[in-house]
């Protein structure tokens, strides 16, 4: 994701100096005209924006807070930008000491596969100071379609992408489901998304109904792991708001049922397996 994001920010004309914790990932752009930091400080240094896309808390933790941490070296009124699925906690967290530093933070969590993020077609969704907002908009524009100002608090972006993804490990399962008595009724699924992509019109049914369908899992475009950490995270949201997600403690059942059949490496449209299995299939 962020290889993608990375691109089309140079592609944009903006100065990038990128750090990956596998410096031959960070290497790779220099040929296209970025510069490998050697440590998230040092890609801090003279920046006006530090954007992060990692793949949990405790990755951004990592970065943030570390020894090199942007934290320590983000300068006087520069901002970060989060585009990572994240805790509402966290996020939390990351307005508070940010804010103590004189620095800016925005959480802007964003909707897409990998090569959406090439393709320059993610979904933002921003939230925090309307002032920084309108300030980084020319970011958000370079990297994706369009922006949602979901909320003057950073957390409430995060809320947003976490249910988003709920509502995408909804459909997964609801897929499985269908895709599983349709197999014993001697339907084929294809015909089934057919009907479902005239019906719904969406390319998220008919990219991940076409994933489930042809039981295409591998190379994981978002790993199963990932998804359960995000449903995860849901609850934990909702929990903190005292609003019930039965349907979300479902999905992390199913999750686990997975990943205890191996598939925690697998895309995470491979949850399908799970209705599949139960039927006898």
């Amino acid at each position: 994701m962020g290889s993608g994001m990375a691109r089309n920010l140079m592609r944009a004309g903006h100065q990038l100096a990128v750090y990956n914790r596998t410096r031959e990932k960070a290497e790779a752009f220099t040929s296209e005209g970025a510069w490998a930091a050697f440590s998230p400080a040092d890609a801090c240094r003279d920046a006006d924006a530090v954007l992060t896309m990692l793949s949990d808390d405790a990755a951004v933790e990592q970065v943030v807070f570390g020894d090199t941490g942007i934290l320590s070296s983000l300068t006087n009124g520069a901002v970060h930008i989060s585009h990572s699925t994240i805790s509402t906690a966290l996020a939390r967290r990351l307005l508070r000491e940010h804010s103590a530093k004189s620095q800016g933070y925005l959480s802007v969590p964003v909707f897409g596969r990998p090569e959406a993020a090439e393709a320059k077609r993610l979904l933002a969704v921003a939230a925090g100071d309307r002032t920084l907002i309108e300030r980084c908009g020319p970011l958000f524009d370079a990297v994706g379609r369009q922006t949602f100002i979901t909320g003057e608090e950073p957390w409430q972006a995060n809320a947003v992408k976490l249910c988003g993804n709920f509502m995408i490990a909804s459909m997964l399962e609801t897929f499985g489901e269908a895709f599983a008595t349709l197999r014993k009724a001697a339907v084929e699924p294809s015909i089934f998304l057919d009907v479902m992509n005239a019906l719904f019109g969406s390319p998220v049914y008919l990219n991940y109904g076409r994933a489930i369908a042809e039981e295409n899992f591998e190379p994981a475009g978002f790993g199963l792991r990932l998804g359960l950490k995000d449903v995860r995270l849901a609850l934990a949201t909702a929990e903190e708001c005292a609003a019930p997600m039965p349907i979300a403690s479902l999905l992390r059942d199913h999750f686990l049922d997975a990943i205890a059949h191996g598939q925690g490496e697998m895309d995470w449209s491979s949850v399908a397996r799970v209705a599949a299995r139960n039927a006898g299939l």
